[in-house]
């Protein structure tokens, strides 16, 4: 399989989905050449054209999956961020990007995908190893476009990297809002361990993907996993707000939403066997809860 490293300045990347953390990945690797970011709105074309990152809008849910894209010279790279379509089992999204690549061959493509694939093991934890046990279609979705990375990957040598992400914090994404309405959250007796990693740590692991000789599956996190009314807690303390209330299952189960709720139920400690080849450093949450904040100016 090839080697995608290197920092050749006019290596080009293709990052598929631009959001909150596409955003900053794209900040970060134009420093070391062209990117093209492919978005599904104009709007959101317009804003990242606006700060000089050039953008392509493009729609993977409509149109024929032979309508090729139109890719950069020399592409080199390939990070796909966009997240599955919002229902069945598979991720026809990813699917209808990969045909739409065409010829293109990149030396690398590197795919988010989530912790969710290893389920619920009741706070125990998983590691690269474990066995993948998807127990909601969100996940399930994430297992089909893992297998699809490495099978369209490995047909054409192209060296593949699935980055399996837990829940992502960062400037702008802290519970502040939930905190001054003093929205409750579940005690830490009722619900297991949480997995999380601050975002310039995840943008890290992306770029270390894209240059380091690597391939295969690799769990990302902080290293300190903790309850939700935990993390929630502490974020209280370090902006200066008061602590959420705490309330049992039965009281969650009334006043939470659905989404939170399937959040939840599923419980796992995700360690890494692998993610010291990547050579970060992840901050804890309290170095990563005061770095976002002092990006927010708080």
């Amino acid at each position: 399989m090839e080697n995608g490293g290197g920092k050749d300045a006019n290596q080009s990347c293709l990052l598929a989905g631009c959001g909150y953390v596409g955003v900053r990945l794209a900040r970060r690797r134009l420093e070391r050449g062209p990117v093209l970011a492919l978005v599904r709105r104009q709007a959101s074309c317009e804003a990242l054209t606006s700060e000089g990152i050039a953008a392509l809008a493009m729609d993977l849910d409509e149109g024929s999956q032979q309508d090729a894209l139109d890719v950069p010279p020399g592409l080199h790279a390939v990070v796909y961020l966009a997240p599955p379509a919002a229902r069945g089992t598979e991720d026809l999204r990813l699917a209808r990007f990969l045909e739409r690549l065409g010829g293109a061959r990149p030396a690398v493509l590197v795919y988010l995908s989530t912790t969710g694939v290893y389920g619920d093991t009741d706070g125990a934890p998983v590691d690269e190893q474990s066995p993948v046990a998807p127990r909601e279609d969100r996940s399930r979705r994430r297992v089909d476009a893992e297998r699809r990375v490495a099978q369209w990957c490995e047909a054409r040598r192209i060296r593949w990297v699935v980055l399996r992400v837990p829940a992502i914090y960062g400037p702008h994404r802290l519970p502040l809002d939930r905190l001054r309405l003093g929205e409750p959250v579940l005690r830490p007796e009722d619900s297991g361990p949480g997995n999380r990693i601050q975002v310039d740590d995840l943008v890290a692991a992306c770029l270390a993907a894209l240059d380091r000789p690597l391939s295969g599956v690799f769990n990302l996190t902080d290293g300190h996993p903790e309850s939700m009314a935990a993390f929630t807690t502490r974020v209280a303390r370090l902006a200066g707000l008061p602590a959420p209330p705490q309330i049992d299952w039965a009281e969650a189960q009334r006043v939470l939403s659905p989404g939170l709720l399937g959040f939840l139920r599923e419980s796992r400690r995700v360690t890494s066997c692998r993610s010291q080849a990547l050579g970060l450093s992840p901050m804890d949450p309290e170095a990563g809860i005061r770095a976002s904040l002092r990006e927010m100016g708080l």
